[in-house]
């Protein structure tokens, strides 16, 4: 990558994702476009979808493309791959590809780079895959991932090894990118606490958080368990203030959460909200995040959670970089359930207040990954 003339057009990067979907690698991106100087860098987007998604419309506010291809499946390898190759021969306009999605990045980043794409980037987001046979075509498909791009992204140790391997990381060929987020937005805001409570209708409740998509990574039904163990428990202490359980995000798991919640007794204290767009405010009005994912690259969640001084109970088979306040706990989800439930009984009074300053020292600010990214792809150094 040569040095830009800020006088000239930006340099465009491709940015291969599923969907532009409310998701955690696609808030990230967005995040970090939204803070990109985009007179020096300008993003596109290549889709596995032709559905319209959350992003889409402010995408093309700030002056970005949206290309899409058909979503890989295992019979229509040859067609995809030519899908791929038709739409990089008749697009030379990318300086740079940037793949996260890397069940097929090993199909289409050589692919770009055949035709004259300068450079292309692997993105490990995530730690593990899905299970059965889904998650075998996967750890197929990018076995040789770490040999086929220019560079290696990561957004954790874990989720390094897991898509690039243990000898690409323990080399120094990964490069760790923290996962990003507007730090401001997040920090404590008793307001707006106050707001959401009110208008949730639980002023009164002492209120336990979850953000994620309801999949199988995210573990819900593991995390119904433990509130409903807790609501259990509580009770058994005479507890003054009643428990809440509010579960931001959609997904195909979500049906099956709600059943769940029926059986086990605590459909009316749990609350299914959905996605929504100013999420930060939502964190405002929890008192206790619990996060026991299966696996995860480097979750957001955590890192939002923290800078608005949420305690944080999350799986130990998380990445620990996302550890960086001492708010965060973790526990084996191979425990029962009522080991969960008494750790959040015995720490769950704590001064709140945010924790601004910690995240952004960290690196965790998307304000100054804005500036560090730029550089990068002007210049192909990461400092």
């Amino acid at each position: 990558m040569k040095e830009s003339n800020h006088t000239k057009v930006p340099i465009r990067v491709l940015h291969v994702l599923g969907s532009v979907q409310l998701g955690g690698a696609e808030s990230r991106v967005m995040d970090l476009y939204r803070h990109m100087d985009r007179s020096r860098i300008q993003f596109d987007f290549l889709l596995h979808t032709k559905e319209t998604g959350y992003f889409e419309q402010e995408i093309k506010e700030l002056g970005g493309r949206i290309f899409n291809v058909p979503r890989f499946k295992l019979y229509n390898y040859f067609s995809y791959r030519k899908a791929v190759k038709d739409f990089f021969r008749e697009h030379h306009e990318f300086q740079i590809v940037q793949g996260h999605i890397t069940s097929t990045a090993a199909i289409y980043l050589p692919v770009a780079k055949r035709v004259g794409v300068p450079v292309t980037i692997a993105h490990a987001r995530s730690a593990g895959v899905d299970k059965g046979a889904k998650g075998k075509l996967t750890r197929f498909l990018r076995r040789n991932l770490s040999k086929k791009a220019d560079y290696l992204f990561t957004c954790s140790e874990l989720a390094g090894i897991s898509v690039f391997g243990k000898k690409a990381v323990a080399e120094g060929e990964t490069v760790f990118i923290p996962n990003a987020i507007d730090c401001q937005a997040f920090d404590f805001d008793e307001e707006k606490r106050k707001k959401i409570r009110t208008e949730l209708g639980l002023d009164n409740k002492y209120i336990i958080g979850h953000v994620g998509r309801f999949h199988y990574a995210k573990n819900h039904e593991y995390l119904l368990r433990v509130f409903a163990a807790l609501c259990k428990k509580a009770k058994e202490q005479k507890l003054e203030t009643e428990l809440s359980l509010i579960l931001l995000g959609e997904g195909g798991g979500m049906k099956a959460a709600r059943e769940l919640a029926r059986e086990l007794g605590v459909q009316d204290q749990v609350h299914f909200l959905g996605n929504k767009g100013n999420v930060y405010d939502y964190y405002q009005a929890m008192d206790y995040f619990i996060y026991p994912s299966r696996y995860e690259g480097l979750p957001g969640t955590v890192v939002e959670a923290q800078t608005s001084g949420l305690k944080c109970l999350m799986s130990d088979s998380i990445c620990r970089e996302v550890v960086v306040t001492d708010l965060v706990d973790t526990m084996s989800i191979v425990e029962n359930p009522d080991k969960w439930a008494e750790h959040v009984l015995d720490t769950m009074n704590y001064d709140r207040y945010g924790r601004l300053a910690e995240m952004q020292q960290a690196g965790f600010d998307v304000v100054s990954q804005a500036e560090k990214m730029t550089k990068f792809y002007e210049t192909g150094k990461w400092e």
